[in-house]
C-alpha cells in the first residue's frame, strides 16, 4: 500500500477468482447437504398397505428379480451370512473387524456411499480381510419414498464411491429400512424390482427367531449391540461356517474391478464430499465466531454506551469545571463540484449561534459553478480560494494555510449544520490535551429505503462506536462533514495527508501518536447527505474501507508505543481488526448457514437462528435511536436491510481486502450531490434538532465543563 502503486489500476480479475469460489463453495455445500441431509422426504419409510406378492413371500432372503418373476434363495443348512448394514462407527467397526479375523469368519457389510467416500481406508480394509461390500444406497434415503431421480442417484453415486475408494462396483443391495423379504412391501417393491433391473441381488434377511443351524442371512448394526450379536453367534457351535453372501451361494463374488476412467470419477465425487464436508465444518466454526463477535459487538454498545451517557450526565464533586470556549473559529469547506449543496452548507454555517466565524470555501478545481455560488454570498465572513484539481487533503492544506484562527473546524460541502452545533462541538478544546473532536453527523437525506437503511447504519454503527470509543480514549476516525481541532496539533503532524483515501481516520490517528486526545460531541449535530444510488454508496464505502485498512497499515506500530498512543492503537487496532473486518468477512455465513438449515437440516433451527441476529440488532438500534432522540418507526426497515444491504457492505469489505492484499491504490471517487441533506426536507425535524435552534447552546451538554476528571 505504498505511494509507489498509486498508478495501479484497481483489480478487476479477483472478482471472477471470488465468483469462481463461491461457486464452488454453494455447488459443494449444495452436494453436502443433499447427501448428508436429504431435499425430498426419504429418510423415514412409509407405513405400507399392500404386502409383497405371494410368490416371494416364502421367507428367503434372497430376490433375484428376472422376466419370469421372482427367484428367492436362502443359505444353506449350518451357514450363517454375517451382514453389517449402515454407516461405519470409528470405534465399532474395527472392532467388529477384529473380532471376524480372530474367529477365521467372512461377512457382508452393507455401506452407505457417503461412509465409504469419506471413510476409503475402511473399505480397503474389509476387501483386503476377505469380507464383501453391499449397496446400502448412497445416504440411506429410502428408495420406496424417494423421487425417480433421487433414488438412481442414490444408487450411482453409491457405485462411483465404491470406486473412488477401492475400485470396486458391488451387485448386492440392500434397502435401508427393511429387514425380512416381507418388509419390502408397498412402494419398496417396485423400488426393489427398479434395483434388480440394474443388476442387484436384493438381500433381505432372516426373521430373528430362525434357528442358524438351517441356514442364515444375519442383519447386525455396526454398533456395541451389533458387536455383541456377533460375538455371541460367532460362538454358536451349530453353525458350521460365517460367510459372505457370495459364499453362502457358492458363487465367486458380487464384486466387480471397474476401469480407470469410473475410479477418476469415483475420485472426484469423493473429493467433491470431502470439500463439501470442510465447508460445512468451516461453515458452522465461522457461524459461531461471527455470533460470539457480533453479540459481544452489540454488548459493547450497550455497556459503552450507558457509560457514556452517565459521563455527559454526571458531575463529579472536586472535578473544576472548563471554561466555555467563545474564541474565534476557522472553517475550512474543500468542494470539488458541489454547486447542489455548496450554498446550503455555508448558510448553515452563517446561521451559526458562534458570531466569531472565518469560513473559507476551497474550490479544488470544480468544473461546474461551486466557486461562482460560493463567491455571491455576501457576507465579509466568507472566503473562496480557487486551485487546481488536487484532490481533498490538498484543498484543506490550502484552507489550513490560510485559517487566521487557532481553532479549525473542517466541514464537507454537502453538509448542513444545526445553529448550536458550531458552538457546541468546539467546547471540548477547553481541555488542553484534547486535539480533535467528532460531531454528532445525521442523515438528510432519508426519504427513500437505501437513505433510510444508510440512517440506521450511522445511527447504530458510527455514533456508539464514537460513543465507545470515547469512553475507552481510541476515537480512530473524526468525520469529514463535522470535525473539530486545534490548528497547532495538525501544523505538529504535518497537515492533512494524502497517503491513504481515508484521510479523515489517518488525520485521527497521528492526532493519537502525537500525544493528543481525541473526543465525541453527541450533541454538535450537522446533517450529511449520503449516497442515493447503490453504485454511489459502494463507491463510497469502498474508499472508506480500503482508507481504512491503508491506515490501519500505516499506523501499525502504535500497538508498540506506550502512553496514549499505544493504547490507542492497541485498543483501535483491535477492534476495527475483529469487529470492522472480521466480522465482515464472516457474516455471510449467516446468511448461507439459513439457506442451508431451510434446504437441508431444521428450517426451524435456521429461522432461530437467523431471528436470534436480528432481535439483537433491533434491540440494540432501538437503544442507539432513544440515545440520538430519534424515532423509532424507522425500525420497519431493520429486517429489510439483512436482505440487501449488509450482503453489499460485506461485499465492499471483501473486495477491499483483496484490493489492499493485491497492493493497489484507488483513486479517489466523487459523488454527485443532490443538495437534499436539509433536515427540513424530511418529513419532520426530529426533536434533537428542534432542541438544537433554541436557547444558549453552552448550556448542554454539562460533562465537557468537567473534562480533565474523565
Amino acid at each position: 500500500m505504498s505511494r509507489q502503486s498509486a498508478v495501479r489500476r484497481p483489480p478487476r480479475g479477483h472478482w471472477l477468482v471470488l465468483l469462481l469460489v463461491l461457486l464452488v463453495v454453494a455447488v459443494a455445500l449444495l452436494f453436502e447437504g443433499w447427501t448428508t441431509h436429504q431435499v425430498d422426504a426419504a429418510r423415514t419409510k412409509p407405513l405400507c398397505y399392500q404386502p409383497i406378492p405371494r410368490e416371494a413371500d416364502d421367507g428367503k432372503p434372497l430376490l433375484q428379480f428376472g422376466p419370469h418373476g421372482v427367484a428367492t434363495a436362502a443359505m444353506p443348512p449350518g451357514t450363517v451370512a454375517l451382514t453389517f448394514d449402515g454407516g461405519f462407527d470409528p470405534v465399532w467397526t474395527p472392532r467388529l473387524l477384529d473380532l471376524l479375523h480372530r474367529h477365521h469368519a467372512r461377512a457382508t457389510f452393507f455401506v452407505y456411499g457417503k461412509d465409504a467416500a469419506q471413510h476409503p481406508k475402511l473399505i480397503r480394509r474389509i476387501l483386503r480381510e476377505g469380507h464383501e461390500i453391499g449397496s446400502y444406497t448412497y445416504s440411506g434415503g429410502d428408495l420406496g419414498a424417494a423421487s425417480p431421480l433421487r433414488a438412481r442417484l442414490e444408487l450411482s453415486l453409491t457405485q462411483s464411491a465404491l470406486a473412488g475408494a477401492a475400485g470396486v462396483n458391488t451387485s448386492l443391495l440392500r434397502l435401508p429400512h427393511t429387514t425380512a423379504a416381507d418388509t419390502l412391501c408397498g412402494a419398496e417393491w417396485p423400488a426393489a424390482k427398479r434395483a434388480a433391473a440394474q443388476g442387484y441381488l436384493v438381500v433381505a434377511s432372516d426373521h430373528k427367531d430362525r434357528k442358524p443351524w438351517r441356514g442364515l442371512v444375519t442383519q447386525h448394526s455396526q454398533t456395541d449391540l451389533g458387536y455383541h450379536e456377533a460375538e455371541d453367534l460367532l460362538q454358536d457351535r451349530s453353525v458350521k461356517r460365517f460367510t459372505t453372501i457370495s459364499g453362502g451361494l457358492g458363487r465367486l463374488s458380487f464384486l466387480d474391478e471397474v476401469p480407470v476412467a469410473q475410479e477418476i470419477k469415483g475420485d472426484g465425487l469423493i473429493w467433491s464430499q470431502r470439500i463439501g464436508h470442510a465447508f460445512l465444518t468451516v461453515m458452522v466454526w465461522t457461524l459461531t465466531l461471527t455470533g460470539v463477535l457480533g453479540v459481544l459487538r452489540m454488548l459493547l454498545f450497550a455497556v459503552f454506551a450507558r457509560l457514556h451517557v452517565r459521563r455527559l450526565h454526571r458531575y463529579r464533586p472536586g472535578a473544576p469545571r472548563l471554561r466555555a470556549v467563545r474564541d474565534p473559529v476557522t472553517v475550512l469547506v474543500p468542494a470539488y463540484n458541489e454547486e447542489a449543496g455548496i450554498a446550503s452548507t455555508v448558510y448553515s454555517l452563517l446561521a451559526s449561534t458562534h458570531p466569531q466565524l472565518q469560513i473559507i470555501v476551497i474550490d479544488d478545481g470544480s468544473t461546474d459553478a461551486t466557486a461562482d455560488i460560493a463567491e455571491d454570498i455576501d457576507d465579509p465572513r466568507v472566503t473562496v480560494i480557487r486551485q487546481p484539481n488536487g484532490g481533498k487533503p490538498s484543498a484543506l492544506n490550502t484552507g489550513l494555510a490560510h485559517a487566521r484562527h487557532d481553532i479549525v473546524v473542517m466541514v464537507d460541502a454537502d453538509t448542513i449544520f444545526e445553529p448550536a452545533a458550531l458552538a457546541r462541538l468546539i467546547q471540548p478544546l477547553a481541555h488542553p490535551a484534547v486535539g480533535a473532536v467528532s460531531g454528532n453527523t445525521k442523515v438528510g437525506n432519508r426519504r427513500h429505503l437505501l437513505g433510510k437503511w444508510q440512517h440506521l447504519e450511522y445511527v447504530l454503527g458510527f455514533n456508539l462506536d464514537r460513543r465507545m470509543f470515547e469512553v475507552l480514549e481510541c476515537m480512530p476516525t473524526v468525520p469529514g462533514a463535522i470535525g473539530a481541532f486545534r490548528r497547532d496539533a495538525l501544523m505538529g503532524i504535518g497537515g492533512v495527508s494524502d497517503e491513504t483515501l481515508a484521510e479523515d481516520t489517518d488525520l485521527t490517528m497521528a492526532l493519537w501518536r502525537a500525544g493528543w486526545r481525541v473526543v465525541y460531541e453527541e450533541s454538535a449535530v450537522a446533517w450529511t447527505e449520503v449516497p442515493s444510488t447503490v453504485r454511489q454508496l459502494w463507491r463510497q464505502r469502498y474508499r472508506w474501507c480500503y482508507g481504512t485498512l491503508q491506515s490501519m497499515w500505516k499506523h501499525r506500530h502504535a500497538v508498540t508505543e506506550v502512553g496514549p498512543a499505544g493504547r490507542f492503537g492497541r485498543r483501535m487496532l483491535l477492534y476495527v481488526t475483529l469487529f470492522q473486518i472480521v466480522l465482515p468477512l464472516c457474516a455471510p455465513v449467516v446468511d448461507m448457514f439459513a439457506l442451508f438449515g431451510a434446504l437441508f437440516r431444521d428450517p426451524v433451527e435456521a429461522a432461530l437462528v437467523w431471528f436470534g441476529f436480528l432481535s439483537v440488532q433491533l434491540v440494540t438500534a432501538a437503544y442507539a435511536l432513544r440515545l440520538d432522540r430519534e424515532r423509532l418507526r424507522v425500525l420497519w426497515v431493520l429486517p429489510l436491510q439483512q436482505f440487501v444491504y449488509r450482503q453489499l457492505m460485506y461485499l465492499v469489505v471483501i473486495h477491499s481486502v483483496v484490493t489492499a492484499m493485491l497492493g493497489t491504490r484507488l483513486k479517489w471517487h466523487s459523488m454527485k450531490r443532490t443538495g437534499t441533506a436539509d433536515p427540513y426536507l424530511l418529513e419532520a425535524p426530529s426533536a434533537e434538532t428542534s432542541a438544537g435552534t433554541s436557547g444558549d447552546p453552552l448550556e448542554e451538554p454539562p460533562s465537557r465543563r468537567s473534562l480533565s476528571s474523565q
